[in-house]
């Protein structure tokens, strides 16, 4: 299928015919990639691996704060802690 590349604001994009995006199971946040073929648009990986890295940290007994918390002029004056 071909499209034209459209303006978008101050960016430019693709329009994405319906059918399409549903063949491809595309919604929501999607992950942009150049590859050797050209620009390749995949569904995001929601921070891929992640759990597993968590569950090893907690088990080593490594899943606190790396640095303590500095306060800031916002939380000294304008957050309320409930």
């Amino acid at each position: 299928m071909k499209t034209r590349i459209v303006r978008i604001g101050n960016s430019q994009g693709v329009r994405i015919p319906k059918p399409l995006l549903e063949e491809a199971g595309l919604e929501g946040d999607v992950e942009l990639r150049i590859t050797d073929e050209g620009l390749v648009v995949a569904p995001a990986a929601p921070r891929a691996g992640w759990r597993d890295d968590a569950e090893a940290l907690r088990a080593r007994g490594e899943s606190g704060l790396i640095d303590e918390a500095v306060p800031t002029a916002f939380d000294e004056t304008e957050w309320v802690w409930a």
